[in-house]
């Protein structure tokens, strides 16, 4: 997808955005923070320890039959026994990827996104442009983000909610049959749950 920008969208300088960037700005400027120490704990929410609780679901997941039936059956339930809790998780659907079927998160009216799951979404997930498209060509959309997927799988749409929010479960990658749940984890990123790219080969 185009990563060009509207010059005739208005922005708005009462978003939280602007804000935040605005205060963020100032601080730098006072000496208070330092800009490279910012960029690197947001980095770490959004890369490593956000998406990581969902991704030690996945990898369970991936390990136990019965956990992921119970994941696939009634997340909520899932997250409840495992004590995880947060921003946006009123309601999570869980949907498994298999062969001949891919499936992709968007939220069309806004950007509603487990956030306690995944960390922070990301920019392009927020965007317009991807809002629209992936729903009307979501094969192409996948494809300019780098994820070709073969003509006869059908790709399901999910559309996110103030009442539901859904989280991908990708498939295993071949060959890590052999290891262990961290080693696991690390091979699932925020993206391949939201269903943009495909689990990490090792």
């Amino acid at each position: 997808m185009s990563s060009g920008t509207d010059h005739h969208q208005q922005i708005d300088s009462r978003s939280p955005e602007v804000r935040t960037e605005a205060l963020e700005d100032l601080l730098v400027e006072k000496g208070i923070v330092d800009r490279s120490r910012v960029d690197a704990l947001i980095d770490r929410f959004e890369n490593d320890l956000g998406p990581m609780v969902g991704a030690r679901l996945v990898a369970k997941a991936w390990i136990s039959s019965e956990f992921r039936e119970r994941l696939l059956a009634d997340a909520d339930e899932v997250l409840a026994t495992e004590d995880i809790q947060g921003a946006e998780m009123e309601h999570i659907e869980v949907k498994a990827n298999e062969p001949g079927v891919h499936n992709v998160v968007v939220c069309t009216l806004c950007s509603c996104y487990p956030w306690a799951l995944l960390g922070l979404p990301p920019n392009w997930y927020k965007s317009p442009e991807y809002r629209a498209r992936v729903v009307r060509e979501p094969r192409k959309v996948l494809s300019e983000m780098g994820l070709s997927l073969d003509a006869e799988t059908e790709v399901r749409v999910w559309d996110s909610s103030s009442e539901t929010r859904f989280l991908v479960l990708p498939e295993q990658p071949e060959g890590t049959g052999h290891l262990g749940l961290e080693e696991l984890a690390h091979l699932v990123t925020r993206d391949s749950m939201i269903g943009v790219t495909k689990a990490q080969a090792p």
